[in-house]
């Protein structure tokens, strides 16, 4: 298949905005995959701030940078993504390169813990301030659950309101598979 699927598409968008040294944000930490691979986008000199309501996500991605020697890259915080201007350094505004979330649920884990609308745009308007131009921030979209559904529809019409002389916004998705597949909303910004 020439078509690139969901999370590696993802990571090619990210590889294409990012360069070592950079400012990168994880949204939504997780198992800390995509915060492992943040950590060596950006390389030695670079940073990545990652968020997570779930202390579980926090110490299962603190123990993987660990294993990975990359922890002295990241700083970690156990609270929600609309807290990034509050968090992040005033040094590092207007200069974030990337930022990726991954929304819905922590797999394996409370599924009635999930990301919601309102938290979720207030963090995308914030990565928007703090974004340099060509930064890229990538949402990934599960919506084969209830929640995921609604944050999904607010997400959609949220987006279709970005102004286009502020960003670009892609939407990358397979139509014809047989569940509601993930798909992703790429935000640009110019």
């Amino acid at each position: 298949m020439n078509l690139d699927r969901i999370l590696p598409y993802t990571r090619t968008l990210l590889e294409r905005a990012v360069k070592p040294g950079e400012v990168v944000i994880d949204a939504t930490v997780g198992n800390g995959n995509d915060t492992l691979f943040l950590a060596r986008l950006v390389g030695e000199h670079g940073r990545v701030y990652g968020f997570d309501v779930q202390q579980e996500a926090i110490t299962e991605t603190t123990s993987k940078l660990e294993e990975h020697e990359l922890k002295n890259r990241v700083l970690l915080f156990n609270q929600g993504h609309e807290t990034i201007e509050d968090t992040l350094p005033p040094v590092h505004y207007g200069a974030v390169a990337g930022a990726i979330f991954n929304l819905g649920y922590l797999p394996g884990s409370d599924e009635t813990i999930v990301t919601r609308p309102r938290t979720t745009i207030a963090a995308v308007e914030q990565c928007l301030r703090v974004m340099r131009s060509g930064g890229m921030m990538i949402l990934v979209i599960y919506h084969g659950h209830p929640e995921g559904a609604v944050e999904r529809d607010y997400l959609l019409r949220y987006c279709e309101k970005i102004d286009g002389l502020e960003a670009q916004v892609l939407r990358y998705q397979f139509i014809n598979t047989q569940t509601p597949s993930p798909f992703i909303l790429a935000i640009e910004k110019k």
